[in-house]
Parts: C-alpha cells; sequence; structure tokens
C-alpha cells in the first residue's frame, strides 16, 4: 500500500498527467460529437440500415485510447527521461512489485478518465440526435449499458498497454509510436492487407476487436466480449513482456 501510495504522489506530482487526462475527455467527447454532427443532414435523408445510435456515440476513442495510453506510459518514461528510475529501482528492488504499483495507478487514472470521457461522450451524441430527430438509445435498452461498460474497460486496458511500451522501449516517443500504430495503424491499413492478412488485420487486431465490444450493432462478427477479450489477452502479453524486460535490464 505505501507503495501505491508513493506511485499516486509520482503521478498527481506531474503536471503532464493531469493535462493529458482533461484532454483524452475533451477530445473523446469532441471528436464523438464532431462525428454525429457532420453526418446528421445525410441520416436524415436516408438512414443506414445499421444505424446504431449507441455506437457512433464513441467515436471519440479512436482518438481518445491514443491520450489514455500516452498517461500510461509517461507514468515510467518520465521517470527514465529524468534517471529518477535508479532512485525508484534502488528503493524497491522487487521490480514486479515496481511494476503492478505502476501498473495499478495508471488503471486508477484510466478508469477515471475513461468513465468521464464515456459519459460525457454518450450524453453529448445522445442529445445532438435527439436534437436532429434521429432515434436515440436509452440506458435500459438491449446492449447500451453493455457497451458503455465495453467502452469503459477498453480505454482502461489502453492506458495499461501504454505502460508496457513505456517500459518496453524506455522512450516517450517511442512508446507513442508503438501506441499509433497498434491503435490507428494497422487498422487502417487493414483493408488494402491481401488475404487472410487482411482478414485477421481487420478483425482480430486486437484494438479492431476491442472497439467491436462497445458496438451495439457490429457487422464484423465478432462477439463483443470476445472482442474485448482478445484485447486484454493483448494487453497481458505486454505486460509480461515489460515486466520480462524490467526484470532482465540493469536499469
Amino acid at each position: 500500500m505505501n507503495l501505491f501510495a508513493s506511485e499516486w504522489i509520482k503521478a498527481r506530482s506531474v503536471h503532464s498527467t493531469w493535462i493529458l487526462a482533461a484532454s483524452a475527455v475533451v477530445v473523446t467527447v469532441m471528436v464523438s460529437l464532431l462525428g454525429v454532427s457532420g453526418l446528421v443532414a445525410d441520416w436524415q435523408a436516408a438512414l443506414p440500415s445499421d444505424f446504431d445510435p449507441t455506437g457512433i456515440s464513441f467515436k471519440g476513442i479512436l482518438v481518445g485510447q491514443i491520450l489514455l495510453a500516452t498517461i500510461g506510459s509517461q507514468a515510467i518514461t518520465s521517470e527514465y527521461g529524468s534517471g529518477q528510475i535508479v532512485t525508484s529501482l534502488a528503493i524497491v528492488p522487487r521490480r514486479g512489485a515496481l511494476l503492478a504499483s505502476k501498473l495499478g495507478v495508471s488503471a486508477l487514472i484510466g478508469l477515471v478518465v475513461a468513465v468521464a470521457a464515456v459519459a460525457g461522450s454518450f450524453g453529448a451524441t445522445q442529445a445532438a440526435l435527439a436534437a436532429a430527430g434521429l432515434p436515440v438509445s436509452a440506458l435500459d435498452d438491449p446492449g447500451t449499458a453493455r457497451a458503455i461498460v465495453c467502452a469503459i474497460v477498453y480505454l482502461v486496458l489502453a492506458a495499461v498497454l501504454g505502460l508496457g511500451f513505456g517500459i518496453i522501449t524506455r522512450s516517450s516517443s517511442g512508446a507513442l509510436a508503438i501506441i499509433v500504430s497498434v491503435a490507428l495503424l494497422v487498422p487502417a491499413l487493414a483493408p488494402g492487407m491481401p488475404g487472410v492478412v487482411g482478414e485477421f488485420a481487420g478483425t482480430y487486431w486486437p484494438t479492431t476487436a476491442g472497439q467491436a465490444s462497445y458496438a451495439v450493432g457490429t457487422t464484423s462478427g465478432m462477439p463483443p466480449l470476445v472482442g474485448l477479450g482478445i484485447m486484454a489477452i493483448f494487453t497481458l502479453w505486454t505486460t509480461l513482456a515489460a515486466l520480462l524486460v524490467l526484470r532482465t535490464r540493469d536499469v
């Protein structure tokens, strides 16, 4: 508990933590709202057959996840950058315990930010849809509550994933490059990939599968909880790889 408290003090004392947290909420909500507003006129003319008022509420997560992962990565990269990691490892020689405490703090911050971002996105986009006279989702509609919970869990996993990449790379820029590649680049390139490779990247890639979990109507054929499970397993593997790297490196 003392170790967790010390890591919490470190995290809250870094101004960029709160800047990133606030930015993640604002950006997620704004991108979700802009995505809806830009298509309202088209939807009023011809509503798509697969229209999902819950799923479209979370379009901003595509951007917000980058900021959540950055919050996680900076929990360790800031120490490598300042040299404080040497002191941390001297005080806490049990590197697994150090990783566990950082993981707990990153997940806690990620959870608070994710709840605010998801709630804000859902509320703002549903209000915009209602104002345009389009169908909206209610919390008691089938699948809506599940989608909201899955969206929150997905963002928390993104924060933990960022911590893992930060430990592996020991660099804020290196971690960010991997985060962007995993979260945005591969899914964007998936449609142009040949055959089985393209099918895998477009359906079973961890972030793509995870994003299917917070849609009520999905055409991917991926069961929501299976998709979130794939994202969780990938996050676990990355965390275990980070633990191995942390234990085998001198610093």
